[in-house]
């Protein structure tokens, strides 16, 4: 199978000139490994029974495994997480960066003899692949000349369809999906959830779990996704969905699913504007791909089609994905804003250099014209402020599966999802 490039690696080679280690972390499938050999000169598999057998591996003497070319990838680390210190003492001992590569599709279980790594390990974290990564969009439109202002739209084409968002939104992100036809490549998400739910979800601490009370947790969680709903809901979605069940198990699963990966909360943005109004701080509910939420509502892209609020939602933990990704390879995060008189903006995004950006997501045209309105009553009212810590924003943009892509005569950036990149 061919490697596609993927955003990461900029920030992966710049870490490696200047930091003993770096850790890419992400949920299973995602490209960890493949991505992790493109700069390591040689590899240390824990799920290697060779390796396993291996008598310093066996005594604990893991800097004997560590005499060869570096960097060094140790893929699944957490499997063995003692061998976490004896990196962080080498490279103590080595005073060179780029040192060791790490991989791990899991946090470890809190493990106060484990060394934090600040210092010497960076810790990276990695996504599916996005559309333009996955090649799937043309990336005309760059979030960093919109950032300049010097983002130009002429002759900028979409070519994108609902019915191809239905099926990107089921199928996801996984690098394996590209030696596969279609109808194959629909059955990932549904394969990993299955994995994740009986094998995974118990596997990671060696805590037992329940994989019906698994897999009905991430069907409340796809039945409430990208939205501000309190834990208090989604709960008694899944005590619907299963029966009875405590809060203090629900937490346990949820955090569990956290630290594998599969599920990300966004939190709120509170902008300190001085109003009457009260900002709902709760986070939104979300996925680490638009694929797991699906394949756990158990749709397909035929039903979606017909199912245009669910679509809707679904396409937003789409562009969720990508514009996580291509935000933070410019130094930026991503945040959303509602207050309690219903003024909403799905996600703002930062930057290092203070700069931010208001962005709306809308699956379809006839959606265009109410994001508008949104993002010029918020922006409208972070000037009424007048707060001398928060400036206007940089730039607004509504992202879309339509294929209107224009700059609006009130500086509204519309760009369908198949042209953006970072």
């Amino acid at each position: 199978m061919e490697y596609k490039t993927r955003i990461i690696e900029d920030e992966i080679k710049e870490k490696l000139q200047y930091m003993g280690g770096v850790a890419i972390r992400g949920p299973k499938w995602c490209g960890k490994t493949e991505t992790a050999k493109v700069f390591s000169k040689d590899i240390i598999d824990l799920s290697n029974e060779e390796i396993q057998d291996n008598i310093y591996f066996q005594e604990k003497k893991y800097v004997k495994l560590f005499d060869t070319e570096k960097p060094l990838l140790i893929d699944e680390w957490q499997l063995y997480p003692s061998i976490w210190n004896s990196a962080k003492t080498y490279i103590d001992n080595a005073k060179v960066p780029g040192q060791f590569i790490l991989t791990g599709s899991s946090t470890p279980i809190e493990d106060e003899k484990l060394h934090p790594g600040t210092g010497r390990i960076s810790l990276t974290n990695m996504k599916t692949m996005t559309l333009f990564e996955s090649g799937e969009s043309n990336g005309s439109v760059s979030i960093k000349e919109i950032l300049e202002g010097t983002a130009n739209l002429d002759k900028i084409k979409s070519t994108i369809t609902y019915e191809q968002i239905a099926y990107l939104v089921c199928r996801g992100g996984w690098p394996n999906i590209f030696n596969i036809n279609e109808e194959y490549a629909l059955k990932i998400a549904k394969e990993y959830i299955k994995n994740l739910c009986e094998t995974d979800i118990s596997k990671y601490d060696g805590e037992k779990r329940n994989p019906i009370l698994a897999s009905a947790i991430l069907k409340a969680y796809a039945r409430n996704i990208h939205t501000v709903n309190a834990n208090t809901t989604i709960f008694e979605d899944i005590k619907q969905i299963f029966g009875d069940v405590s809060n203090t198990t629900i937490y346990n699963y949820v955090n569990a699913f956290k630290r594998l990966f599969i599920l990300e909360d966004i939190p709120a943005w509170n902008p300190n504007i001085r109003s009457k109004t009260v900002i709902m701080e709760s986070p939104k509910k979300s996925f680490i791909d638009p694929s797991i939420a699906a394949a756990a509502l158990d749709t397909s892209p035929e039903e979606l089609i017909n199912d245009t609020r669910t679509l809707g939602l679904l396409f937003e933990n789409l562009v969720y994905r990508d514009l996580s990704v291509y935000v933070a390879s410019l130094g930026g995060y991503i945040r959303h804003y509602r207050d309690r008189l219903g003024l909403e903006c799905d996600f703002v995004a930062h930057f290092e250099n203070g700069k931010y950006g208001l962005i709306e997501v809308k699956l379809g045209a006839s959606k265009i014209k109410e994001a508008r309105d949104h993002l010029i009553q918020l922006k409208n009212k972070i000037i009424e402020a007048n707060n001398p810590n928060l400036k206007e924003p940089d730039f607004l943009m509504i992202i879309t599966g339509a294929n209107t892509c224009m700059k609006t005569d009130d500086g509204i950036y519309i760009i369908p999802i198949d042209c953006l990149k970072n």
